[in-house]
C-alpha cells in the first residue's frame, strides 16, 4: 500500500499571492529610480534581500517548478553579484589606506583600473539583473513594477567618528609569538597560491582552460578561507597591540591580508555563479535567459584578469615583509635531539613532533643524516626517515619556543610510555 506524499502541493496561483507578498521588498528595490547610485548600503539591502527572497523560494522548491525557475535563479543571482559588488566597494574605497599599492611599483595604477572596472562590471551586470527580475516578475504574476517606480532607496548617512582605543593596549602576551604565527601563515598562503601559477590570459579557450582546471569554485573557496582565517588570526592576536603600534610593518601586512581577502571574495561569488549555471540548472529558460544578461566568458574575464591576478599580486608583494618580521619575533636556534636506546621515530612520536610544530605556528627545520624537511610536515619527516633509517641523531632549527618543547619531547621518550608521562609544559598534547 502507497503512504501518501508528507508534502502538500501548493497551487501556483497559491504561491503567487504568496510570493507577491513575500517579493515586494527586493522588487521595490530592484525598480527604485537612480539606479546609479552604487553605495556598500545599497549592495548590502540587495544581498539581505535577495538571500530572504531565495530561502522563501526554496522552502517551496520553487526552483524546480517551471513558472517560478527563472525567477528563483535571477534572486539567487542578484544575491552572488550583490555581495561581489560589496566587497569590491569596499576594496575600491579602501585599498589606498591599505600601503599595499606602493610595493605594486609602475603596477599601481594597472591595479586600480582593473579593480574599478571589475565594480562598474558588476554594478552593470546587478542592473541587468535587476531589470531581469522585473521583467520575470511581471510576465509570472508577481509584480506591476517598471524600473523608476519602485521608492527610493532611503538616505542612510553615516556619521564617522571613533573612540579612542584604550583597552588592553598595555598588555604583552605572547605577541611576538602570535606575530611570528601569522607571519608563518601568511608565507604559507603564498606558498599555496603561488602553486596555481596565476597569470593574465587573454585567448578566451586558453582562460577558460585554466579556469576550469586551476580555479573552480572549491579551489577559491579554499583560497578565500585561508586568507580570511590568517586575518582572524591577525585581528584576535595583533591587531590594537603595543607592539603593533610600535611597528608599522604590521599595518602594511594586515594591508596585504585585506586587499588579497576582499578580492578573493569576489572571485568566490563570481566562480559561483559560473559553475552554478554551467549545467547545473534545472531550467533550460533560466539558463538562457542568464547566459543573456551575464554571459558567462564576461564573468570569467573579469575573474580572471582583473582580479585574480591582482588577489596573488597583493599576497605574492607581502612576502618580503612577512618574511622580515619573523627574524624580528622569533629568537632563531638549533638543538640537537637524540634518540634513547630502543626508541624508533616511527609515524605516532612523528605526529607528536609535528604537533609540536603546529602548536607554536612558526616553521621549524629538521635535519636527518643531511636530509633536511619540514618539522611541520609528517609526510616529510617520515621520508627524510625512511631515506635515513639508522640515524639516531636529528638537528632541529627554528625558535627556541618550539625547540624547546621538542627538546623536551626526546627527553621523555617521544611519549612512548603515554602521554600521561610526558611533562606538564607538553601538556597540549594530551588535548
Amino acid at each position: 500500500m502507497n503512504e501518501p506524499s508528507i508534502e502538500k502541493v501548493v497551487p501556483e496561483e497559491d504561491f503567487c499571492t504568496l510570493l507577491e507578498e513575500r517579493a515586494v521588498a527586493l522588487l521595490e528595490t530592484c525598480a527604485a529610480p537612480g539606479g546609479a547610485a552604487w553605495t556598500k548600503r545599497r549592495f548590502f539591502d540587495l544581498s539581505v534581500e535577495a538571500d530572504e527572497l531565495e530561502a522563501f523560494l526554496d522552502d517551496y522548491g520553487a526552483r524546480t517548478n517551471r513558472r517560478f525557475s527563472a525567477f528563483t535563479e535571477i534572486v539567487a543571482s542578484i544575491r552572488g553579484f550583490a555581495l561581489t559588488g560589496l566587497s569590491l566597494i569596499h576594496l575600491v574605497r579602501r585599498v589606498a589606506s591599505y600601503g599595499v599599492l606602493e610595493s605594486l611599483g609602475d603596477r599601481r595604477v594597472a591595479a586600480l583600473d582593473d579593480l574599478g572596472l571589475a565594480l562598474q562590471f558588476t554594478e552593470a551586470k546587478l542592473a541587468g539583473l535587476m531589470r531581469a527580475l522585473l521583467d520575470e516578475g511581471r510576465s509570472i504574476g508577481v509584480t506591476h513594477l517598471t524600473q523608476g517606480e519602485g521608492h527610493p532607496p532611503l538616505d542612510r548617512t553615516v556619521r564617522r567618528f571613533r573612540l579612542p582605543h584604550n583597552v588592553d593596549l598595555d598588555r604583552i602576551e605572547d605577541e611576538e609569538q602570535r606575530i611570528a604565527e601569522v607571519a608563518s601563515k601568511y608565507l604559507a598562503a603564498v606558498e599555496l597560491l603561488q602553486k596555481v601559477k596565476i597569470r593574465p590570459i587573454l585567448d578566451e579557450q586558453e582562460r577558460e582552460a585554466f579556469m576550469h582546471s586551476r580555479c573552480s569554485e572549491v579551489d577559491a573557496r579554499v583560497w578565500e578561507s585561508t586568507v580570511h582565517n590568517l586575518q582572524s588570526s591577525y585581528d584576535t592576536y595583533v591587531k590594537n597591540t603595543v607592539l603593533e603600534t610600535g611597528d608599522p610593518r604590521l599595518k602594511t601586512l594586515r594591508g596585504h591580508i585585506s586587499a588579497a581577502l576582499h578580492t578573493l571574495e569576489a572571485v568566490t561569488r563570481l566562480t559561483h555563479f559560473v559553475e552554478r549555471h554551467e549545467g547545473c540548472l534545472r531550467s533550460d529558460t533560466a539558463d538562457v535567459a542568464l547566459q543573456g544578461i551575464v554571459p558567462r566568458h564576461e564573468v570569467r574575464d573579469v575573474t580572471l584578469n582583473r582580479l585574480l591576478v591582482w588577489a596573488w599580486a597583493f599576497i605574492e608583494h607581502g612576502k618580503d615583509l612577512a618574511s622580515s618580521l619573523l627574524p624580528s619575533y622569533t629568537n632563531a636556534s638549533e638543538a640537537t635531539l637524540q634518540l634513547r636506546e630502543g626508541i624508533i621515530l616511527h609515524a605516532r612520536p612523528a605526529s607528536l613532533v609535528v604537533a609540536v610544530v603546529q602548536h607554536h605556528g612558526t616553521p621549524v627545520e629538521l635535519e636527518v643524516a643531511g636530509t633536511v624537511c619540514n618539522a611541520g610536515s609528517i609526510l616529510e619527516i617520515m621520508v627524510a626517515i625512511g631515506s635515513n633509517p639508522e640515524a639516531r641523531e636529528y638537528l632541529v632549527r627554528g625558535d627556541e619556543r618550539p625547540l624547546r618543547d621538542l627538546v623536551a619531547l626526546f627527553a621523555a621518550d617521544l611519549g612512548e610510555a603515554g602521554l600521561e608521562a610526558l611533562p606538564d609544559s607538553l601538556g597540549y598534547l594530551r588535548r
